[in-house]
Order: structure tokens, then C-alpha cells, then sequence
């Protein structure tokens, strides 16, 4: 991957921040170091936040040496891209969840195996522990360093035909999902069909009645205003992610042992404000939401996990089987 010719998608990125950088800060072009960090998050979504966190306390603890700047919101690409471009070094750091790394290395494709966490703090103590232990020199080999894992969190079901209860409700239901197997493979196994429309076009495919409905964590829920045009959401929680905060390695082999430092606990310390905020502000989003005339259901999700067998099977086939033996080692521990 790491060799490969620039897609028109790289050329249009270095284009886009080459004509940024004529407008860039005084203080951006005297630094010794810009750092660019891409992610897909809305300005408002806790991923910015934590991102602005980070950018501060980062030039801060430099004296300005290393300055950060931010594109939110794919500002320079669908999600795919922004990670390849990192990859390429032409984007420094990026934001990627882990259904977007399990391209480049497959160990990351466990952790959204459906239903595999409980609760945030189990998918904390695993990623953070055993997890990236394992699976953070496997993702050097392709050229990114993980710095941290950041929140995204569990994800739920909108729609606009009829409030679901259960996985019946499910059946003859068509869904948008991101083009990730672990969350195509939960869906369907739950009897749902499933179809693959780029997040941008995915307001104008609900209002216009292309897909009953999606699935997404509460936060994206909120922040983008999918609420508005559906009638029902569903507390599923059929797959966890975050994203995780990785940088291009030749660039991190750059910065001095000091500055390697500075960002990686500052990239832990945002990781754990967005952990914070996303838990805190999920209750005041759902309320908002049952506000605005949302249907909520909460599902006896046991119902759904019994008929994840065959999702089951087409993670592991994807991760690869021992990577997902791995993986279901550190759940049990």
C-alpha cells in the first residue's frame, strides 16, 4: 500500500492543502512542524472537540515548535481516502475507525464483531490493554502509528416504517449501512437488507425514500440531524468502534523524542475527553430526540444476538480465524 501511485483522491487532497498552506499562520509557517489531522466528525461532534483539545495543548507544550491544523468534517475526503492519503504521507495524522484500518491490517476487523462489548468500560479496558498491544505493531508494518484509541461508540437503528422491537421487525427492512462487513453481516444476520450510500448522500436517500432507514451511533445521530428524517430509533447497539488516532510513521520518526512525548499523551488526554463527552452528552441527545417525536424502543438485544451466528462467521472469515481466536481471548480475560 504504502507504494502505490496517488489515486486522483491523493492529488486532489495535496492540491487542496497546498492552497491552504498559502494562507496558513504566521505562526503555522515559522513552526518547525505542521502536523495535518483529517477526520470525518462534525465541527460540533465531540471528535472536534477533542481534536481543538489536542491542537491547543500540543503547540502549547511545544512553544508553537509543532503546530497542528485541523480538517474537520471530510473536509478532504470521504473517509477511505483520508486514511490513504495518511498512509501516503501526504495527510500527517488521521482519525480512521476500526472499520476503516481493517483494510490495511485485518487484526482490527475483530473489534467490531456484533455484540462483542457489553459496556464502554469493557471496550475500554480491552482496546487500551491487550488490544493494542497486539495490534499496534501489526498496523506499523503499514506504515501508521496508533497513537491512542479515541470514542465513536454503539450503534443503533433508525427508520421510518415501524418502531423495532425485536429482529422480526427487522425482516424487509432497507437499511444504509458504511460499506464495513461486521456491520453489514449484524443486519442482515438480523433479518434486515442492507445497501452501501456514501454519508453525504445519505440525507437525500432517507428524504427521498431510497433506504427506509441507517444505523449509527446516537452522537452522528444527533449531530447530523438524521433524526429529523426518520420516525423510529432503536437502541440495538449491535457494533462498537471509535476512532483511533494514528499517524503517518515516517513523520512520526521525524519528531524529535520529546516531541513523540507531547503527542502521544496529548493524543491519550483527547481520546479521554471525547470518551467523557460522548457518554455525558448520549443521554441529553436521546432525550432530544424522543423531544422532537422519535419513536425509542429499547429491544431485548439477547433476541438479536441469538441470531448472530452467521455474522459470526463472515467476521472471522474476514479477520482472519486466528486473529479472531486473539480477540475472544482478551473478552474472556
Amino acid at each position: 500500500m504504502k507504494n502505490q501511485r496517488m489515486t486522483k483522491a491523493a492529488l486532489s487532497v495535496l492540491a487542496t492543502l497546498l492552497s491552504v498552506s498559502a494562507i496558513s499562520s504566521i505562526q503555522s509557517a515559522q513552526a518547525e512542524t505542521v502536523l495535518r489531522l483529517s477526520h470525518f466528525a462534525a465541527e460540533t461532534h465531540p471528535g472536534h472537540i477533542a481534536a481543538k483539545q489536542f491542537k491547543e495543548n500540543v503547540e502549547k507544550r511545544t512553544n508553537g515548535e509543532v503546530v497542528v491544523e485541523l480538517y474537520p468534517a471530510n473536509e478532504l475526503g470521504a473517509p477511505p481516502e483520508q486514511l490513504e492519503q495518511t498512509v501516503l504521507g501526504i495527510i500527517d495524522m488521521n482519525l480512521p475507525t476500526q472499520g476503516a484500518l481493517d483494510k490495511y491490517e485485518k487484526a482490527f476487523g475483530t473489534v467490531m464483531t456484533p455484540f462483542a462489548f457489553s459496556s464502554y468500560d469493557e471496550a475500554h479496558r480491552v482496546l487500551d490493554g491487550p488490544f493494542m498491544e497486539w495490534a499496534a505493531p501489526k498496523l506499523e508494518k503499514q506504515g501508521l502509528v496508533m497513537l491512542s484509541n479515541w470514542e465513536y461508540g454503539f450503534r443503533n437503528v433508525t427508520n421510518s416504517v415501524r418502531p423495532i422491537n425485536s429482529p422480526d421487525d427487522l425482516a424487509g427492512l432497507k437499511l444504509r449501512t458504511p460499506p464495513e462487513l461486521q456491520i453489514v453481516a449484524a443486519l442482515e444476520a438480523a433479518g434486515a437488507q442492507t445497501t452501501q450510500i456514501a454519508f453525504p448522500e445519505l440525507p437525500g436517500a432517507l428524504t427521498a425514500g431510497v433506504v427506509d432507514g441507517q444505523e449509527n451511533p446516537i452522537g452522528v445521530i444527533y449531530h447530523n440531524k438524521l433524526y429529523e428524517l426518520q420516525d423510529h430509533l432503536a437502541l440495538t447497539r449491535h457494533v462498537y468502534n471509535s476512532m483511533v488516532h494514528v499517524m503517518n510513521k515516517a513523520k512520526w520518526d521525524a519528531l524529535s523524542g520529546e516531541e513523540q512525548t507531547i503527542v502521544r499523551e496529548e493524543s491519550v488526554a483527547a481520546g479521554n475527553l471525547m470518551r467523557k463527552l460522548v457518554q455525558e452528552q448520549e443521554e441529553k441527545e436521546l432525550a432530544a430526540i424522543k423531544e422532537s417525536g422519535v419513536q425509542v424502543t429499547e429491544p431485548d438485544l439477547a433476541k438479536f444476538k441469538a441470531k448472530m451466528g452467521p455474522a459470526y462467521e463472515r467476521v472471522s472469515e474476514y479477520s482472519g480465524k486466528e486473529n479472531m481466536k486473539t480477540f475472544l481471548g482478551f473478552l474472556e480475560n
